[in-house]
């Protein structure tokens, strides 16, 4: 399997069996674009076929995990129907992609996990975040409904109370906090995320394969259950890009103020 390919992603071996795929744009916090966001929906499934791959780590460049979508991309949905279906298929493919990826993936979370990059670190099998990583649903307070991942795993993990709690309102959770609400597997101190993260990785390679990848497959399929949870929130997610919600919400953004809706 060749990864030569991606330009959004950094892949390498980590180590025999464990592939790295590291959201690689540090200058903009591994803010995703429209090719990075087509990446990694794509990556799950490459890795996935690939028989030399036995675990997966995945984290982004320099100390922040990803910022989520970046505005450029954002605005072309908001101005193209024929792109904001095609975002719309990719963000779907990037949460089943990664709950169907036969091989077992591990997190790596450290400084700001937003958007489609926060889905991948929360659908990971086991998610290891910093002390201060911020993790953050955004959705709404960008203008829309929180659909990428959310309704999928986050009630699942932490409750119905917490999950609304942080949904509705945007309200962030340090890494400590997220583990101490089962939000995460795993907290440790900053600079020891990535180190521990290697380290599940290399015990999950050079475990059985088959055992550990039909037992993820199995535990899975209490996410799969809310299969049309998921899709309902992606669909009234996407609906909201042709609101004035969002118009709103993205000019907030670029003038660095509140936003002020309707």
């Amino acid at each position: 399997m060749s990864y030569e390919a991606y330009e959004r992603l950094r892949i390498d071996w980590a180590r025999e069996g464990v592939l790295r795929v590291t959201i690689s744009a540090p200058e903009r916090l591994n803010a995703v674009d429209a090719t990075g966001h087509r990446e990694l929906a794509q990556i799950w499934r490459d890795a996935d076929a690939d028989d030399e791959v036995r675990a997966i780590v995945v984290r982004g460049a320099g100390t922040a995990f990803s910022a989520g979508g970046d505005l450029a991309m954002i605005e072309d949905m908001m101005a193209d129907y024929e792109v904001r279906s095609r975002v719309l298929r990719e963000a779907r493919d990037i949460v089943y992609n990664v709950l169907n990826c036969g091989k077992p993936i591990v997190s790596a979370i450290q400084g700001p996990a937003v958007g489609a990059g926060l889905a991948v670190a929360l659908l990971a099998d086991i998610s290891v975040a910093g002390r201060t990583a911020k993790i953050i649903d955004g959705h709404t307070r960008l203008g829309v409904a929180a659909g990428d991942h959310a309704a999928v795993v986050w009630p699942l993990l932490c409750g119905m109370a917490k999950a609304k709690y942080h949904l509705l309102l945007c309200e962030p959770l340090t890494g400590e906090e997220a583990e101490r609400i089962g939000l995460v597997s795993l907290c440790v101190d900053d600079d020891a995320v990535h180190e521990k993260s290697l380290e599940i990785a290399g015990r999950l390679a050079d475990g059985a394969a088959q055992a550990i990848g039909f037992t993820k497959y199995a535990l899975n399929n209490w996410l799969r259950m809310a299969g049309p949870a998921f899709d309902a929130s992606l669909a009234l997610e996407f609906y909201g890009f042709g609101g004035p919600d969002l118009r709103e919400g993205v000019r907030a953004l670029r003038e660095k103020r509140p936003p002020r809706f309707s």
